[in-house]
């Protein structure tokens, strides 16, 4: 097993594509907030999603972090090589099967007094021999069903840099997806569990991501106390949006490393993220990481096309 630092941050991307600057951006205050705080910094790929993900797409991934002067600690871990670790995780939780579809699960949440959002708990008391009817209706066109978290906590509290103490539902999470029975793959694990299984095999205790994933995040917390994992430090920084307030995407025209890169160079961009970040008169990363004050960073999303 690797030797990981009691104390580390860490990024996180999905390898389906180039980074845009939105994802450089995060990943550059990931960087800063663990190297100011004396922490280990880890790169973890995050390709449990097979159907999306690439090698490929992963390679040019680190090969553009590093480009614009982001250095990682080894080892890069890959979530494709983690499925023991996730089945092991799973054997230690309070489970039960959901054979729902998406159109059950949105009908039922359809319904009066259903928390928006939040799984209907439709499939979570069934009787054992309701268990094994919707077990077989799904077994007859050969499907698997999903494995949710039992949650024993309906709200849970987590302390973030910016937001301070934030409480939020605990939903019955998808811990393993249903699926095809005859492709039962690595991609059949769900975000929700690898991301805190990982955190806590690499000691992960700063996550610094887009605050648009704070909902999220008691509903992982307590999966992680659940594991035994402490609880990290949160900071989830504000967005990269276009003129009207989405959240920047790669249809938005040249936005990745390398297209930015073809007017101006990589430098270019290491100052355009500089300047995002309060910064406008730095250049290079180390002088970044001298100067950033993260109490200073602006909590508002900062505007691709106006603000660049």
């Amino acid at each position: 097993m690797p030797d990981f630092a009691d104390h580390a941050g860490r990024y996180a991307p999905s390898p389906s594509g180039d980074l845009h600057f939105g994802n450089l951006r995060t990943a550059v205050l990931a960087w800063l907030f663990a190297r100011q705080s004396g922490r280990k910094f880890y790169m973890r790929v995050e390709d449990i999603d097979s159907e999306r993900s690439s090698m490929e797409s992963a390679q040019r991934q680190l090969e553009d972090l590093a480009a614009i002067g982001i250095e990682w600690d080894e080892p890069v871990v890959y979530q494709h090589d983690r499925g023991e670790a996730y089945a092991s995780a799973l054997a230690k939780l309070d489970t039960y099967e959901c054979y729902c579809s998406r159109r059950d699960i949105r009908e039922a949440a359809s319904a009066p007094h259903a928390q928006p959002g939040m799984y209907p708990g439709t499939c979570r008391d069934l009787t054992e021999e309701q268990r094994a009817y919707r077990r077989s209706q799904l077994s007859q066109s050969g499907r698997l069903p999903a494995i949710r978290l039992r949650a024993h906590a309906e709200r849970w509290t987590v302390n973030d840099v910016y937001k301070g103490e934030f409480t939020g539902p605990v939903d019955d999470v998808i811990l393993k997806r249903g699926g095809n029975a005859n492709q039962a793959q690595v991609g059949d694990w769900a975000y929700n569990l690898a991301v805190v299984v990982d955190d806590g095999y690499q000691s992960i205790d700063q996550v610094v991501r887009g605050d648009d994933l704070l909902g999220s995040a008691p509903a992982q917390a307590y999966l992680a106390h659940e594991l035994g994992f402490p609880d990290p430090e949160y900071v989830h920084v504000p967005l990269v949006v276009t003129a009207d307030g989405r959240r920047l995407a790669k249809r938005d025209g040249a936005v990745t490393l390398r297209q930015m890169a073809e007017d101006g160079g990589v430098q270019r961009v290491v100052e355009q993220i500089a300047s995002s970040l309060g910064h406008p008169d730095v250049s290079s990363m180390g002088e970044l990481l001298d100067r950033f004050d993260p109490l200073g960073l602006s909590r508002e999303p900062w505007v691709w096309g106006i603000s660049e």
